[in-house]
């Protein structure tokens, strides 16, 4: 068996292992990496099944805003420098896919990527089902079950339209989105009971993935409820910039650095 031949066999093991990792009962907690020493901090923990990028984090941490600002070929490069770094599998957040999301990820494969969060960004529904199509059109060419986690920005484009028809909108297109072969649909807000309930619902359980946020619901409470996946988006690397920014300030009043600090780099 050629090197080539090993490694696309082990690609195919990570994606079918990341399935079924969303479709498990136990729901799936992937706390978002944006580097190689964060991916290595966070493969180690005990416990820890899959990790996935955060591209908010890799484009500020490069110097980019948000929203598809970084060139796709740094994020590939970053992406890539993650799944290196791991033996777990990688989900990548790819935004919209940076407008050429068959290509996207066929490069995002070529690194070791197994998954990735695509947006649709509201745009018209027939168009953003073409999207996701060309998205597991790229994973069924490499050859492997790609999961895509399909993200309706339902909520995260609300503004001040009545809740119930953007509840309706991430219900019309998560089912859109599931019909033609996504893994889940992630729908991203600080969503209450009610909302994912209503989603679970819909979608079937363990079908949703969500983020949570600072007043989000509990990881047991979205597991009782039928929930496949948690992320949280930006949200570590804000915690790990808190407690240097929090750490620095106390250097400068004459502290010292936090008891228990430990030398993971």
């Amino acid at each position: 068996m050629t090197e080539a031949t090993t490694d696309h066999n082990g690609l195919a093991l990570k994606a079918t292992a990341l399935a079924r990792l969303h479709s498990a009962p136990e729901i799936l907690q992937v706390v978002n990496v944006w580097d190689v020493i964060s991916a290595r901090t966070i493969a180690d923990i005990p416990g820890m099944k899959a990790l996935a990028t955060a591209s908010h984090s890799i484009a500020a941490s490069l110097g980019y805003d948000d929203g598809e600002n970084i060139p796709v070929a740094e994020m590939i490069a970053a992406v890539g420098r993650i799944a290196a770094a791991t033996d777990l599998p990688v989900s990548a957040d790819l935004e919209s896919g940076y407008g050429d999301p068959e290509d996207t990820v066929r490069r995002a494969i070529g690194v070791g990527i197994v998954g990735a969060n695509i947006e649709d960004q509201m745009r018209p529904l027939p168009e953003a089902v073409a999207q996701m199509e060309t998205v597991l059109k790229a994973g069924q060419a490499e050859g492997i079950d790609f999961v895509l986690n399909a993200r309706t920005d339902a909520f995260v484009k609300a503004g001040d339209r009545d809740p119930e028809e953007v509840l309706a909108d991430a219900v019309e297109r998560g089912k859109a989105y599931l019909a033609i072969g996504a893994t889940n649909v992630f729908v991203p807000g600080l969503l209450d009971e009610r909302a994912v309930t209503t989603l679970v619902q819909a979608f079937g359980p363990q079908r949703l993935s969500v983020i949570n946020v600072p007043g989000s619901l509990a990881p047991s409470r979205l597991q009782e409820l039928g929930v496949a996946r948690i992320s949280y988006g930006p949200w570590t690397q804000r915690v790990a910039l808190t407690a240097l920014a929090n750490s620095a300030r106390e250097l400068l009043a004459g502290g010292a650095l936090p008891e228990g600090t430990l030398p993971l780099n």
